[in-house]
């Protein structure tokens, strides 16, 4: 984190990133002297409310983070940055999204967690859109301008006040990561499994060491003191009450308890009563340590794809048990109800053997159960997904991998990943290849 002190003294010329969090109430104007080479500008964790109409001068500027401030109104001034791909504006105050704002290069705009009642049909009309993330607003409909959002992969609706999913969102031929749960449109978690799931009473527990935090919530090593005298080594998530930019952590914790039993889902023992603080938290299946990420999280220029390891390769065998087991959790989730909305290579955890888990479920809604033409959309779109993470681990395995097999492998990606969303196949389909392979 830079400072103000910085700034002003001239220690930061020739930055190409800028990180000020420090109770700013007005947009320093230092920051144009560095103009000829800032792209990166974070400005999250102030209080501000405006910035300057001549914002554009900083003409290299690529990505701007305003999150956690005071703006009402998604500045004006920000559609005349030519250079503007990433916009991010989460928990401000933010009513009112004027098309004039949204620059036109736009590929990644985050508005989560504000007050945002309707967008502007300009939204539509920004080509290279990738990226869209709108969870915890006041939206009761989409500008029906998306609809030609061609590039549009991933977007969060969830926590909003849809009654229903427009049709032509379900057709978007690059829409593969969606999440809407907490919608008056959606399907309600099973009550039948949500009540039959064991509660654990907080005393029962003790904490150990914290083993990860994440948007939704904290994960720690815990011994579980059972009632017959055993004692169980276990995880603990607790959730955090904010809204994520997926959408809400008690969604989470509920298709968590859904999806019941899989070989390829970290198993969960019960849920949590009892804490002083009442705060909401599962007790789950500790996996080894042994288990690591598939990839890492996206970043900046790769925006809705995994970033790998440069030297990260698989083998053959490796390849297709991973493709194996999510392929057979994800038909597991679609049979409960449940798409998993982030089937992504860094909710994969694996081993050496290519045992994996499949987890994460923060982007996570329910559907019905039926057989209609938008439950087979909803699933088609994670389908998608899979076609994704498919291409990238075929792509590092060296060796071991046939070419008629690597061949029948691509031609399942490409099914999997083409434009007809309802010309995909379904996950067991994919499965039944996979297994033949």
């Amino acid at each position: 984190m830079h400072t103000l002190a910085q700034l002003r003294a001239g220690e930061l010329s020739g930055i190409t990133r800028l990180d000020l969090s420090c109770g700013l109430t007005e947009f320093p104007n230092e920051i144009f002297q560095l103009a000829d080479t800032l792209e990166v500008l974070n400005l999250s964790g102030n209080a501000l409310n405006n910035l300057p109409d001549d914002l554009h001068r900083l003409t290299r500027l690529r990505v701007l983070f305003c999150s956690d401030n005071q703006f009402s109104e998604l500045p004006a001034c920000l559609g005349q940055c030519t250079a503007l791909t990433m916009v991010g504006f989460k928990a401000n105050r933010i009513v009112t999204v004027p098309g004039a704002a949204l620059p036109p290069q736009l590929r990644w705009l985050i508005l989560t967690d504000n007050r945002i009642e309707n967008l502007p049909r300009e939204l539509g009309e920004r080509p290279v859109l990738q990226k869209l993330m709108l969870a915890g607003n006041r939206l009761r409909s989409l500008p029906e301008s998306m609809r030609d959002c061609h590039r549009l992969e991933l977007l969060r609706i969830a926590a909003n006040q849809l009654n229903e999913l427009p049709q032509w969102l379900l057709t978007l031929p690059s829409l593969t990561w969606l999440a809407y749960a907490g919608n008056p449109l959606e399907t309600e978690a099973d009550a039948v499994a949500l009540e039959a799931t064991p509660l654990i009473d907080w005393s029962a527990l003790r904490l150990e060491q914290q083993l990860g935090e994440g948007a939704s919530g904290v994960i720690s090593r815990a011994v579980w003191q059972r009632d017959d005298g055993s004692a169980q080594a276990v995880a603990v998530k607790l959730y955090k009450g904010e809204m994520t930019s997926d959408g809400s952590p008690l969604h989470e914790m509920n298709a968590c308890i859904t999806a019941g039993l899989h070989p390829n889902l970290i198993r969960v023992e019960g849920r949590i009563s009892g804490h002083p603080d009442e705060q909401q938290g599962l007790v789950m299946q500790l996996i080894d340590p042994s288990f690591g990420n598939l990839a890492g999280l996206p970043s900046l220029d790769s925006c809705s794809r995994d970033v790998y390891a440069e030297d990260r390769r698989f083998s053959a065998e490796v390849a297709l048990r991973v493709a194996q087991g999510i392929a057979s959790a994800a038909e597991h989730l679609h049979r409960q109800g449940i798409t998993h909305g982030d089937l992504y290579g860094h909710n994969i955890l694996l081993n050496d053997r290519g045992d994996c888990l499949l987890g994460d479920f923060g982007a996570a809604s329910f559907h019905a159960t039926r057989d209609d033409v938008q439950t087979r959309a909803l699933q088609r779109l994670e389908v998608r997904a899979f076609g994704v993470l498919l291409g990238e681990v075929l792509a590092r395995v060296d060796s071991g991998l046939s070419t008629e097999r690597r061949l029948a492998l691509e031609a399942l990606e490409q099914r999997c990943c083409q434009a007809d969303v309802l010309g995909r196949p379904a996950f067991s389909e994919v499965s039944e290849i996979l297994q033949n392979l």
